[in-house]
């Protein structure tokens, strides 16, 4: 039976928890991570991480899919279900169903093994910003029932845009969410990171690495000209812009 260890720095630092059967792999990660300003708790099963999530607070869970003897996309949809801690995946580099299946049960990221100990801080440490933006963003006003903007009409309860000639445009769930996330912040610079967070107040499966790609999209549907947008509005060094005035239909 292996032992959970953990280690100690200051009250505020995120604490993650790492779950990976290899001990070798579980020092590599304690020692990293701790040397780079994380609180690290390792174990080796779900059953010990369940321990730890019983009697301590967690930030995120860095989980091994490949746990001897247990369904490690099983322990992800239990972790999604318990609570709405970050989830980062551990994969092989041919998981890539299981890495897909962990996205769609609510993981936030995954990283593949053989991996680099600098991209793995890299990604906690951007998956622990995303909640933390999110954390102080206000819920979703649910008496909201649509946005007005350029003549655009986005309809919030049947996820409908409408355009000014009066037609029906499809969007696709990350579209949907991102132009949400963008008419409730009108004139405002937006980071990814906010847009992210935003989304997922509108049930967004948004992922940081195809965000410019729904933005492009979304471009080609609402610009008169997407090559020189006018609504959407990158902002150089901080994210985008929606750069109309919006009236919040009730």
């Amino acid at each position: 039976m292996t032992t959970a260890t953990t280690t100690v720095t200051p009250a505020a630092t995120p604490h993650v928890l790492a779950v990976d059967d290899d001990p070798a792999l579980r020092t590599l990660l304690e020692d990293y991570l701790t040397g780079h300003g994380l609180r690290v708790t390792t174990v080796a099963s779900g059953r010990e991480m369940n321990e730890v999530l019983e009697r301590e607070p967690v930030d995120l869970v860095l989980l091994d899919l490949k746990l001897p003897g247990e369904d490690g996309l099983q322990l992800a949809r239990a972790l999604r279900e318990r609570a709405t801690l970050p989830i980062v995946l551990l994969t092989g580099q041919n998981e890539e169903a299981d890495r897909v299946m962990g996205l769609e049960l609510g993981a936030d990221d995954y990283v593949t093994k053989p991996f680099s100990p600098r991209e793995l801080l890299a990604r906690l440490r951007a998956v622990l910003r995303r909640y933390q933006v999110q954390a102080t963003l206000p819920e979703r006003d649910s008496t909201r029932r649509a946005f007005r903007f350029a003549g655009w009409e986005l309809n919030l309860r049947t996820r409908r845009l409408r355009s000014p000639a009066g037609e029906s445009v499809e969007l696709s769930n990350g579209e949907f969410s991102l132009l949400a996330a963008l008419c409730s912040a009108p004139g405002r610079p937006l980071t990814r990171d906010q847009l992210l967070s935003m989304s997922r107040l509108h049930e967004a499966e948004v992922y940081d690495r195809t965000i410019d790609v729904q933005i492009l999209r979304l471009r080609r549907k609402i610009e008169e000209d997407p090559a020189h947008p006018r609504l959407i509005v990158t902002q150089r060094g901080v994210g985008y812009l929606f750069e109309t005035s919006v009236e919040t239909l009730y």
